[in-house]
């Protein structure tokens, strides 16, 4: 009996067809991943040699430990990554409008070293905390060589007159630069011995009366317990100490002004400090007591004064 040979084909192909076609493809997942990172290849060098120093010096650390010596060890290692390129040569400030760009870079970069690990993060926002404008600041790196400043501005919302100076204040008092008699901001005008402490109560006080808070001129802090009101026509309204007592009086005396016009006719004064009274002056005349009515009660008769008017 003849014998046959039978061949069985292979899907295989020969070992050169293999190297071809391991040539035609793509780059592989590790090359994608690089490709896609939002980093330069310099980049993503420095941030290895970091890595790889950072590892070794845990361990100097760690022996350092044992003999007493960690932080010398601990600054070394930070300064040799710093020389590996992994240094402060750039400053991001957001949130900046009034204060001086200058002087906050002079502050995040008055550091011992520029190296990355060694710039003090904490002391940097210490000293833009001291900066009256600044309310708050957050100071962060982003690698590999910036530093991100974000601050807080105060809001100016006064003007305090004090001692003959006048300073811009934000809600809370605190002072945050003076201004000119000459360049006054369209602000309210504090007047007083801690007036600006009371910035808030003076809000709250002319929220009760919306009508006739367009038309004072200034709020003067009297004896650190009340509120005199100067309008623009020139008048001045005495009120009563405690909250609740001067937003009463202050509700009652807008009321009459909305029936009887009580600003500008000529008077001085109007003193709400005693009740439910009020004492009107009349330019050159004496203070004459007057009645005023509840706001429950609308005005039947028209404030009288020194004329019959």
């Amino acid at each position: 009996m003849t014998k046959r040979t039978v061949r069985r084909s292979s899907s295989r192909p020969p070992a050169k067809k293999r190297a071809q076609i391991r040539k035609k493809k793509g780059p592989g997942l590790i090359d994608q991943t690089m490709v896609a990172l939002p980093v330069s290849h310099d980049t993503l060098q420095k941030i290895a040699t970091w890595g790889i120093v950072g590892v070794a010096g845990a361990v100097a650390l760690a022996v350092a430990s044992f003999f007493g010596v960690p932080g010398m060890v601990g600054v070394a290692a930070s300064e040799v990554v710093g020389e590996a390129g992994l240094r402060v040569e750039q400053v991001d400030i957001n949130g900046m409008r009034r204060m001086d760009r200058d002087t906050i870079l002079t502050q995040a970069l008055d550091q011992r070293s520029r190296a990355m690990p060694l710039v003090d993060l904490e002391l940097v926002r210490e000293r833009l905390l001291q900066y009256p404008w600044i309310e708050d600041a957050r100071v962060s790196r982003r690698l590999p060589n910036t530093l991100v400043v974000n601050v807080v501005e105060r809001e100016p919302a006064a003007v305090w007159q004090h001692k003959g100076v006048l300073m811009l204040i934000d809600e809370k008092g605190v002072s945050l630069e003076s201004v000119s008699r000459d360049a006054m901001p369209d602000l309210p005008l504090l007047v007083g011995d801690g007036a600006n402490g009371q910035e808030l109560a003076r809000r709250k006080l002319m929220d009760a009366a919306p009508a006739l808070k367009p038309l004072v001129k200034a709020s003067t802090w009297v004896g650190n317990r009340r509120w005199d009101l100067t309008f623009d026509t020139g008048e001045r309204l005495l009120l009563p100490e405690g909250e609740k007592e001067s937003v009463d009086a202050l509700k009652r005396f807008a009321a009459l002004d909305g029936t009887q016009r009580l600003l500008g006719r000529g008077f001085v004064r109007f003193d709400m400090r005693v009740g439910e009274t009020m004492y009107v002056q009349r330019r050159e005349a004496p203070p004459k007591a007057v009645a005023t009515p509840s706001l429950e009660t609308p005005a039947a008769t028209p404030v009288q004064n020194d004329e019959g008017e």
